[in-house]
């Protein structure tokens, strides 16, 4: 008597497990392409173990240099808020997202009566927000927050949209 070891089922075929098996969703691969991948990485570690002429680069890593303008920046031991140029930055923990100032429909600041949690909500022109809550060493911080952020948010945030800027009227003759 015979006996098979391991599964009886054979493997599960389609495009769920393999994207090739749909024609034309992938590329295909032949045997030329993979062995012209092979030479090249071959030829591109030869080449790493020459030392080839560059332009001499300064041993300073170039940052990008940020305009003159103001910035905000909140945190505790959890939570981060910045505000700058580039848009608003906010983490938590592990997570973190990144608006840019055309994604900004609105920025809300909310202080609470008790406590010393300060609130910032960033809403998004498709009707979705992003609460934070930063803990402030105290209550007073929360004054010098506000004009922090009115600050950035008069230099970067544009409240215009296109229908509500004033038109020109035409001249006519």
């Amino acid at each position: 008597m015979e006996q098979r070891i391991g599964s009886s089922s054979q493997p599960l075929e389609g495009a769920g497990f393999d994207p090739a098996f749909i024609p034309g969703l992938t590329s295909p691969v032949s045997g030329e392409a993979e062995q012209a991948r092979a030479e090249e990485a071959v030829d591109a570690d030869a080449d790493a173990d020459e030392p080839t002429p560059t332009a001499e680069e300064p041993d300073d890593a170039v940052e990008e240099e940020a305009p003159d303008g103001p910035v905000f920046e909140a945190s505790d031991r959890r939570a981060k808020f910045i505000a700058d140029h580039q848009g608003i930055r906010l983490s938590l923990d592990d997570q973190a997202c990144e608006f840019r100032w055309d994604e900004i429909g609105a920025i809300e600041t909310e202080t609470p009566r008790f406590g010393k949690r300060f609130t910032i909500t960033v809403h998004t022109p498709d009707r979705r927000w992003y609460p934070i809550e930063i803990e402030a060493e105290s209550r007073a911080r929360f004054a010098e927050w506000d004009e922090q952020l009115d600050a950035v948010m008069d230099k970067y945030f544009e409240d215009e949209t296109p229908e509500t800027k004033e038109e020109e009227p035409e001249e006519s003759d």
